[in-house]
């Protein structure tokens, strides 16, 4: 079928009682360009005013329902041919309306889904699609709302290719030589048998081909036919991580020589394999997974699904050390699925955060059974020619997981996805303190008779990851969970990595991932998943800050009214807080540490906590980093004492300010790579110099910013495409003339966009704010802000930047 984008001129409104507009419109509609998030540009609100999405949970961000409506033509020569809108995804429970006829919905705001519109359509004339998408109290985090991901329009014959109907798998791999399979399912809507000749050919990266197969086929009026066509590729070259070389699949259909109908995909041959002794084998070789658990928000831009967005995203990721993405708790949209096959990005795709238990009072729970199964093919039919796809999460943190039932539906769900795709394997992502919570009072009661021996969870209990810890290291989670575990290839565990060891013993063929932990303990669980060749990878929250879940990272400091840690920040608060990289793709202090624990970094890193909470006793929570920016610049606070961290792997590191030895402090791995320096602040340089057995390694400095401020622009790309999603992300600094980043210097920088684009977004990392990502002035955090423009057009962009004391600044786009 012929794919069509179907992202222009739409308009859109917050759904208004038909009732109310008797006597005239109540609320304009206001035209987009898809993908689009309705919800990020709603005013938030502090929880005493209206229904929000569960408080901080959505980032205070009001719920609501949101209509959609295009006006399109159909040319009379559609007729007697087959018409779909292929939607990516609709938060959510979505329904589609063609000329006022309902003609399909989907209640799980996350799988792509298909609406025949022929029955609906006037052919000759002007038509309309509406779309109707609800968001109420329905998710654990921020979701936006409406048509968020692509839509297309699908035309052809009555005799076609099914959309998503090619699916290639590698069948043997040895050597340089790969035998690979091409199915493809024909539909025969007419009332005749149609007999075909069905062409199939694999090519290179440059199009040329390098196997070929042609084959007939016979389909019977209103059925599929499946044809297989098996080809022999002699000099394969295989899709890695640091080689992620791809093929192309195009598949024609002719009759009697006259085209009917073609399509093609895209894949790359690559062996999987799985052991407890040898772990997870790509291509013959042992991979850990150095994974980040990232949601499904693009920052500025809410959830609007952008194909350049989601490239940035895994590019950046991957550029910090990251080899392995778990989206977290949804399928993963098609734009990241291709960047994450073209960069060398390996996937685990989820598919629900709920089954039948409900998590809020109104989510997908409501709907699961009956939908589950069409949502898991969704998934899989998405899938399953991406070569950085190699698991399947079945679930996130399901209460189920610790009852009989519970185990049966995993079981289901498990064979399900096996039926549809027997080449990746299935996880579930299994929360073992959450599995018992119906018996948690039991294991109380053992550790009353534990703590008046001298032992128990409070001596063991440092926070409150060590007490999810030790319920999950119970023998009660053992016994509860070992069947839902027994149906799973791979055993993903959230914060439970003192199972890791323990399982080793109790359950020797267990294969065990960490598919959530605590991104203060890389550390430890890195150490673990390298001793173990049954711990396949490590996934921490998160690998990117996300809007919702306010507040669950930030530093907090104890306090006689708050001793102990809040889990959720107040209103304004707007982010996790719990990111590697901050919400406009920069590295946090926990991002470099990473990339140290890795071994992917030999120079030390400096971290300086802000001095104004310099005495104050840290309370954050397990996924709270210390309260500090690599930043020398901290005017107002000359002579006072200050904190400098160090991360390294060396033996040890020397600090040195302006060329004053501050002395040397042991580091590395039995100093959980870190050391801290007490130091007066002077203003100047500040240089960490790493030593291995005596010899300097590597060494890094931070200066302070000084003199006056200016603004300064950089684009990610000077050239950027006019279609294909495209975006050009410009970030906005405050540096000294010697271009260090003036981090105490923040201020409003309003952001003009002419020419053949327009601000799509614009924002900070700033993790409390009640600035808009859809204004033209936003004040800068840290000494950074990011526009991001969308273009419009061919031409040039121009992006336009002043603020208070400095010059104007522009960056110029050219757009092809």
């Amino acid at each position: 079928m012929i794919r069509t984008s179907f992202n222009d001129d739409w308009q859109t409104r917050r759904k208004v009682n038909p009732f109310a507009e008797l006597s005239g419109p109540v609320a304009p509609f206001q035209p987009v360009t898809l993908p689009h998030d309705a919800m990020i540009g709603q005013d938030r609100v502090a929880p005493d005013g209206e229904v929000t999405m569960e408080g901080g949970a959505g980032a205070y961000f009001p719920s609501g329902v949101f209509e959609y409506r295009k006006a399109f033509f159909v040319p009379e020569d559609l007729r007697g041919k087959r018409v779909q809108f292929e939607f990516e995804g609709v938060y959510r429970d979505a329904t589609v309306h063609i000329n006022g006829d309902y003609a399909g919905q989907r209640p799980y705001g996350y799988s792509q889904f298909i609406v025949d519109a022929d029955p609906f359509l006037r052919y000759g004339a002007d038509n309309e699609i509406r779309v109707e998408a609800r968001a109420h109290q329905d998710s654990r985090w921020y979701t936006g709302a409406g048509i968020y991901r692509p839509v297309r329009m699908l035309t052809g014959g009555l005799v076609r290719i099914v959309p998503d109907g090619i699916r290639v798998t590698t069948l043997d791999v040895e050597g340089a030589r790969a035998v690979v399979e091409v199915a493809t399912r024909v539909r025969n809507d007419s009332i005749a048998i149609r007999t075909l000749d069905v062409a199939v050919n694999l090519r290179d990266a440059s199009g040329n081909t390098l196997a070929g197969d042609v084959t007939k086929v016979t389909v019977l009026p209103g059925e599929d036919a499946v044809v297989r066509s098996r080809l022999y590729v002699r000099e394969a070259r295989l899709w890695d991580v640091g080689n992620p070389h791809l093929y192309g699949c195009h598949v024609a259909l002719s009759s009697e020589g006259n085209p009917v109908d073609s399509d093609s995909v895209g894949f790359g041959i690559r062996s999987l394999r799985l052991d407890p002794e040898r772990g997870l084998r790509l291509n013959g070789r042992t991979v850990k997974l150095r994974g980040a658990c990232v949601h499904h928000d693009n920052g500025p831009l809410g959830t609007a699904t952008y194909a350049r967005a989601e490239e940035r995203r895994v590019q950046l990721l991957k550029d910090a050390g990251f080899n392995a993405i778990r989206m977290s708790h949804h399928p993963m949209s098609r734009a990241m699925l291709d960047a994450c096959d073209r960069l060398g990005m390996l996937v685990v795709d989820e598919t629900f955060d709920v089954w039948t238990s409900a998590k809020n009072g109104f989510d997908y729970s409501l709907h699961f059974p009956e939908w589950w199964e069409r949502d898991v093919e969704a998934m899989v039919a998405k899938d399953y020619n991406h070569p950085s796809v190699i698991m399947y999460s079945i679930g996130n943190e399901i209460p189920e997981t610790g009852s009989a039932v519970g185990a049966a539906w995993g079981r289901r769900l498990a064979e399900k996805v096996r039926s549809l795709d027997s080449t990746r394997y299935v996880t579930n992502a299994v929360n073992g303190f959450l599995a018992v919570m119906s018996e948690l009072a039991a294991l109380r009661a053992q550790q009353t008779q534990d703590s008046a021996a001298g032992g128990g969870i409070n001596s063991r209990m440092a926070d409150a990851g060590d007490m999810i810890n030790y319920v999950s290291a119970s023998d009660l989670v053992t016994r509860r969970t070992a069947e839902s575990f027994a149906v799973l290839d791979v055993a993903g565990m959230n914060y439970a990595e003192a199972r890791y060891a323990l399982d080793r013993e109790l359950f020797p063929n267990r294969i065990i991932l960490g598919t959530e932990t605590f991104p203060t303990r890389i550390d430890g669980n890195w150490k673990l998943v390298r001793e173990h060749g049954h711990v396949i990878g490590d996934f921490t929250w998160t690998g990117w800050d996300y809007i919702g879940e306010v507040g669950i990272g930030r530093p907090q400091f104890a306090t006689p009214e708050n001793p102990r840690p809040e889990h959720t920040a107040p209103f304004p608060q707007l982010l996790a807080g719990c990111g590697d990289i901050d919400i406009t793709g920069h590295r946090r202090p926990a991002s470099y540490y990473r990339e140290i624990v890795f071994g992917l970094r030999t120079e030390p890193y400096i971290a300086v906590r802000r001095p104004e909470n310099h005495g104050l006793t840290p309370i954050g929570g397990p996924w709270a980093w210390s309260d500090s920016l690599a930043s020398w610049t901290w005017p107002g606070w000359e002579g006072k004492p200050i904190t400098v961290e160090v991360y390294s792997d060396a033996d040890e590191v020397e600090l040195l300010g302006n060329g004053n030895s501050f002395g040397r402090r042991p580091v590395g791995a039995e100093h959980r790579f870190r050391t801290e320096f007490e130091v007066v602040y002077v203003p100047g340089e500040l240089v960490a110099v790493a030593y291995q057995n005596g010899v300097e390694t590597g060494r890094t400095s931070l200066r302070w910013a000084n003199g006056p401020v200016r603004l300064t622009a950089e684009a990610d790309r000077p050239v950027i495409r006019a279609t294909g999603g495209d975006l050009a992300y410009v970030t906005l600094t405050l540096t000294d003339t010697r271009g260090t980043v003036h981090t105490a210097a923040d201020r409003p920088v309003s952001v003009e966009v002419s020419g053949a684009g327009e601000l799509l977004g614009f924002g900070s990392a700033a993790p409390a704010s009640e600035e808009r990502f859809d204004a033209t002035e936003r004040h800068t955090y840290e000494g950074r802000v990011l526009a991001v423009v969308r273009p419009t057009g061919t031409g040039k962009i121009r992006v336009l930047a002043t603020a208070p004391g400095c010059e104007p600044i522009e960056a110029i786009l050219t757009v092809e």
